[in-house]
């Protein structure tokens, strides 16, 4: 690891104004300490946010919610505004990681992290989202690795909290010295056949500086259901997140994201309409997650992760209607 310099910006606008090329901005500071360790990056600079206010906080928004990405993955759990009105994104949160890194990681540095690959976080290995030409996970060890998109990079998103907050609607504002943008979360992610080498489309000298979730609509529940070797200390092998628009017993929208599924927080579409309109029982929901895992891709090794994301989503969606999973 290289010398650098440190920063403790007060402001947004300050913290803006030193993100010039070689400088790196640093929340929690749980996957930039790794990568700085791995050899990934190598900055002049670290920016550090954490003493900035204005990116700080839970606040209400008619009925929906505004967060800070300096909150932490341990308050936004026990946050009684997200446990009330999200209790998918409540529990995502709480099954990420461990209890000391849940107190130290932050909202935008989870949704903003660097893939867990081992073939990306070794030095040893070029590979395409270093600016080579090979995924090495492809013909090689890729037991947890991608089952959807996966032709050219085989990468799992590793963010538990961002396939809640996808299901969930949520938005970004994102900000640079010269403009300022909202995008939906679902579309601040990167699939490698746009660009291999990026996750997410927060350039260099911009901040992620806000994440709004839309008022629940009367009728609507969610739940987020993790499977992982272990019971929280992984990334999971499987995730997934039913967000359902209920009219009594019958599901007149929903919203089905696949997590560790695919480079991406995975939309499974073909789930949702096979969902809509019925009744939400158990033979429904295992037709949804059978629909959701129709056109899966699985490689050499992890052919098992096709059955575990469907129980993952049948229990996700059993859990949003309310019945027994």
């Amino acid at each position: 690891m290289r010398s650098f310099e440190w920063s403790d910006p007060p402001t947004i606008e300050d913290a803006l104004a030193q993100l010039r090329p070689g400088a790196v901005a640093k929340a929690g500071g749980v996957d930039l300490s790794d990568r700085l360790k791995e050899r990934l990056d190598a900055p002049a600079r670290l920016v550090n946010l954490r003493r900035i206010p204005a990116l700080d906080g839970v606040r209400d928004a008619g009925g929906g919610l505004e967060l800070g990405p300096l909150v932490t993955l341990a308050r936004l759990a026990d946050h009684p505004l997200v446990v009330q009105r999200f209790p998918a994104v409540a529990e995502a949160a709480r099954r990420a990681a461990t209890p000391n890194v849940r107190n130290q990681a932050t909202v935008g540095g989870n949704l903003l992290q660097r893939p867990r690959c081992w073939y990306f976080r070794q030095a040893d290995f070029p590979c395409r989202r270093k600016g080579g030409d090979t995924c090495f996970a492809l013909e090689g060890r890729n037991q947890y690795h991608a089952v959807f998109a996966n032709d050219l990079c085989a990468i799992v998103h590793p963010s538990d909290l961002a396939t809640a907050l996808v299901a969930h609607g949520a938005e970004v504002d994102v900000r640079s010295r010269s403009r300022a943008r909202r995008l939906a979360l679902e579309a601040l992610y990167v699939l490698p056949d746009e660009d291999v080498t990026r996750e997410h489309r927060v350039a260099p000298d911009e901040l992620l500086v806000g994440i709004r979730l839309p008022a629940p609509a009367p009728g609507v529940r969610g739940a987020y259901v993790k499977i992982g070797e272990r019971d929280s200390a992984d990334w999971p092998i499987a995730s997934a997140a039913a967000v359902l628009a209920l009219d009594g017993a019958i599901c007149r929208r929903a919203t089905l994201v696949l997590g560790a599924a695919a480079p991406v927080p995975w939309r499974a579409r073909e789930a949702e309409g096979a969902l809509e309109g019925r009744r939400v029982d158990a033979a429904a929901a295992a037709d949804a997650a059978r629909a959701a895992l129709a056109k899966a891709r699985p490689l050499s090794e992890n052919r098992y992760k096709v059955a575990v994301l469907e129980a993952a989503l049948r229990r996700a969606i059993l859990a949003a209607a309310g019945s027994a999973a």
